[in-house]
């Protein structure tokens, strides 16, 4: 009894933690199943609805291009997460591999970049891509998020871990030092790696600011500025904000299901089947 109580007042601060932290989301999900006659805004608030319906789901799909801005966050995100793979990764291998004058001097200054807020850089970002003629594209959309400081840093200290010994094998049987990179330093970062592409793509998903200030066509709208136009119209229905809410969340959700068991630290093991 006296090994098990403190496990048990353990577990049950856990579960009410949990409670606390799953409140809200319950809460979104019960409103967007709440039916039309139902008040929302009852006192006192009722958790779980009288009668559900999936009516704010079908309007929010019938009445508004949702499908259209769920294609584009999805494009915006699946180019981001490719391209922070592999920039992030073919800058991070050199930095920690090879030998060569100012290496760390790169490396603190790239580190220091993740210090400067996206606010400083938001306007030099937009002359550029107006510039470039890529203002109303979604490719303007991925070039910012195409590489990050945190992405090739992360990289760089998983590839640290490697040993060499899995190398200096790869170069005996004839491998370039490209050829390493992809047999050996990938397979072993692949824990990193699918850490780093969850990370990118929650962000790139999420992200508001950016899309808000290079898009002007409705037509390229992502998920974040779609929602924000539900809760700017005129005839608000917070049933179908929440709705929309859920919706958003539910792709992130199950990247995370999909992925979180291939989050196992095992460089060497993995190395070795590359």
């Amino acid at each position: 009894m006296r090994r098990l109580l403190p496990r048990a007042v353990q577990l049950m601060l856990l579960i009410l933690l949990a409670l606390l932290v799953l409140t809200p989301l319950l809460w979104l999900v019960s409103t967007s199943l709440k039916g039309p006659a139902e008040d929302i805004f009852v006192s006192p608030p009722a958790l779980l609805p009288a009668e559900p319906s999936f009516d704010a789901y079908v309007r929010l799909f019938q009445d508004n291009p949702l499908t259209t801005y769920l294609i584009n966050s999805a494009v915006v995100s699946a180019l981001a997460v490719v391209a922070n793979l592999l920039f992030c990764s073919l800058a991070a291998y050199p930095l920690a591999r090879l030998r060569f004058a100012g290496r760390g001097l790169v490396l603190a200054l790239v580190v220091a970049t993740i210090l400067i807020p996206f606010q400083v850089v938001m306007i030099p970002l937009y002359l550029l891509m107006v510039q470039l003629g890529l203002r109303n594209t979604l490719l303007a959309l991925v070039i910012p998020q195409a590489a990050t400081a945190f992405g090739l840093y992360l990289l760089r200290q998983s590839f640290l871990g490697v040993p060499k010994e899995l190398e200096e094998a790869a170069r005996i049987d004839g491998c370039s030092r490209l050829g390493e990179w992809w047999n050996v330093m990938i397979p072993a970062a692949r824990a990193d790696l699918i850490t780093l592409a969850m990370f990118v793509f929650i962000g790139t998903w999420s992200d508001f600011l950016w899309p808000l200030v290079i898009l002007d066509d409705p037509n390229l709208y992502t998920l974040p500025l779609g929602l924000q136009q539900l809760s700017s119209s005129f005839s608000l229905d917070w049933r179908i904000v929440a709705a929309g809410s859920v919706v958003s969340i539910l792709p992130v959700m199950a990247l995370f299901l999909l992925l979180q068991r291939f989050i196992l630290p095992n460089a060497s093991g993995d190395a070795v089947k590359g």
